[in-house]
């Protein structure tokens, strides 16, 4: 509910929108006020003449003992008394028969020459009442009493100071209206400004976004192409050889590009902070001095890196995978920025903050040209990039920003051109054990007697047929079905399988985690497996601790979490 205040203050703007309404209000406030002074003159008028008559009672109660006693003295003592009154402009005394006994007046006015009983009245700026002298019911006489309302002067004063006050509350209200009037058009101007720059600045940014998504388009259209022409042209090479040697270089090349493919998208997902992360406790050193042999083959022979990683290190809970994608994409930035070779630092220390979150500050120093200051506040932004079309899709550094913020840290970078660059990436200590090490062998098949039995649940035929030749190549008959409902009709049926591979999303009115869910309800001791390239669905079936491979994935891949899925169940 608005409160008064509120609500004058609105009707006041709104009276006020212009010169004109402000001239009128002003006008308004003086006949108004022009009025309200001939109603108070009235009405005062009105009431002098009450006073006069009470006044004249008054004189003529106090002259009936002298009049009934003929005592001319006393009555012109009693009249004599109000000569001291200033208003009192006459005053008279007369007998029965109306004739004057005493009296008398200021100069300029005249007495009557007799006594003539009338109503109270005004004449002029004077007041006349006359009252009968009674004396047990019987006239003995009358007085006559004249006075004035007021002087001239005195009531032009007071009619001039309430004009005046009307006058200046006119012209006040008349200055308000215009000065708000024209603040209201320069608010106007101001509001029309501010839009038309905000349309401005919105179609800069959907410009600025276009042109990000146009370089960022072309360079991983850049990127698959190259990929696609590896993976079509050694097929076609395959079909057309019988070197052993070349047809294993030829499957390596193949494996290369896919697995350049499903990094890449990798990426993509991890820029729109889509990626299901898989958080685990990493003995930093360990993990950087492991991707030794990866660094090498990524960098230049004329690039050195060194490593200066102390022993005691805290432990990190993080995406070991994004981790280590973190690191190369920063050591790939570093190289690019020495393109006539240098030196590579990585390092870390341990960070307490007391009072707050510990931290691992890891840091990765080179020797290049450096970051302008000017490019330094967008190196993280997604799409960005100094190189041009084909050469980088700009993702590399915003992958990092992504991981270290997903992390629970940050990312710092300070820079001097010609001098060379260092990123800070700080990752939150945990108070987590590091797990014991476990050599795990992967199992491509376990041996069993008996073939066993897959139930797939893939729509697209395609991924079907390949799905299926894996499961083949592991030993496993397998029957496939086009959708959840579909599985479940089965299941009904016959449920008679070691367990159920199936994808995320299909049509029908189940997804692939409904289809999981209905398992365990229903059959819980069924293992069942679920695979998407979707990273949103990936996400979900992470949080319900559903097993989950990513497409693409590998025959070995696809052993591992069958035959843990199978000793858990």
């Amino acid at each position: 509910m608005k409160t008064m205040p509120a609500m004058l203050d609105r009707l006041a703007r709104r009276l006020t929108a212009s010169p004109a309404i402000a001239l009128l209000i002003a006008l308004a406030l003086i006949v108004g006020g022009l009025t309200l002074a001939i109603q108070n003159d009235r009405l005062g008028k009105v009431e002098k003449l009450r006073q006069a008559s009470v006044q004249a009672q008054i004189l003529a109660g106090s002259l009936a003992a002298p009049l009934a006693f003929d005592d001319g003295n006393a009555v012109r003592e009693y009249l004599n008394a109000f000569r001291k009154d200033p208003a009192i402009r006459a005053a008279a005394a007369y007998d029965d028969k109306g004739r004057l006994i005493a009296g008398f007046a200021q100069p300029g006015t005249v007495l009557p020459a007799s006594a003539q009983l009338a109503p109270p009245a005004i004449q002029g700026r004077d007041l006349v009442v006359t009252a009968a002298v009674a004396q047990e019911g019987s006239r003995i006489g009358s007085v006559y009493l004249r006075s004035s309302i007021e002087t001239g002067l005195r009531r032009a004063m007071r009619y001039l100071g309430i004009a005046l006050i009307v006058i200046f509350a006119s012209l006040l209200v008349a200055l308000l209206g215009a000065s708000y009037a024209s603040l209201s058009h320069s608010h106007a101007r101001l509001e029309a400004e501010i839009e038309s720059r905000e349309k401005a600045e919105a179609a800069l940014r959907q410009s600025q976004k276009m042109e990000a998504m146009g370089q960022l388009t072309g360079g991983v259209a850049h990127d698959f192409n190259n990929l696609l022409m590896v993976a079509s042209s050694g097929i076609e090479l395959l079909e057309r050889t019988s070197d052993p040697s070349k047809r294993d270089r030829l499957k390596a090349g193949i494996r290369q590009a896919i697995d350049r493919g499903a990094k890449l998208t990798q990426q993509l997902l991890t820029f729109a902070r889509r990626s299901p992360l898989n958080p685990e406790v990493v003995d930093l050193a360990e993990r950087i001095r492991g991707m030794d042999t990866l660094l090498d083959r990524s960098l230049r022979e004329d690039v050195a890196v060194i490593f200066e990683l102390p022993a005691d290190l805290w432990p990190v809970e993080v995406d070991a995978s994004q981790l280590e994608v973190a690191i190369l994409n920063m050591a790939l930035n570093a190289r690019d920025a020495m393109p006539n070779g240098g030196t590579i630092t990585i390092s870390a220390h341990n960070q307490p903050e007391p009072g707050g979150q510990d931290s691992v500050v890891l840091m990765i120093a080179d020797t290049g040209v450096g970051i302008d200051s000017d490019q330094l506040v967008q190196i993280f932004e997604p799409f960005f990039t100094t190189k041009g079309v084909g050469q980088g899709t700009g993702l590399g550094l915003s992958q990092v920003y992504g991981f270290a913020r997903s992390a629970g840290g940050d990312i710092q970078v300070e820079s001097e051109v010609g001098r060379g660059t260092v990123m800070r990436l700080r990752l939150p200590r945990t108070l987590k054990a590091l797990p014991k090490p476990a050599a795990r062998p992967i199992e491509t098949a376990r041996v069993d007697d008996r073939r066993r039995r897959a139930l797939l649940v893939e729509d697209d035929d395609t991924v079907a047929a390949m799905v299926g030749a894996m499961l083949d190549e592991l030993g496993f008959d397998h029957d496939r079905v086009g959708s959840a409902d579909a599985a479940l009709e089965r299941l009904a049926s016959d449920a008679d399988v070691d367990f159920v591979l199936s994808d995320m999303m299909m049509p029908g009115t189940m997804s692939g985690l409904d289809l999981v869910r209905a398992i365990i309800c229903r059959w819980p001791g069924l293992p069942a497996i679920l695979m998407t390239g979707y990273s949103a669905a990936a996400a979900a079936a992470t949080s319900e601790g559903v097993r989950l491979l990513i497409k693409p994935y590998q025959i070995e891949d696809l052993a591992a979490e069958i035959d843990a899925a199978t000793k858990a169940a």
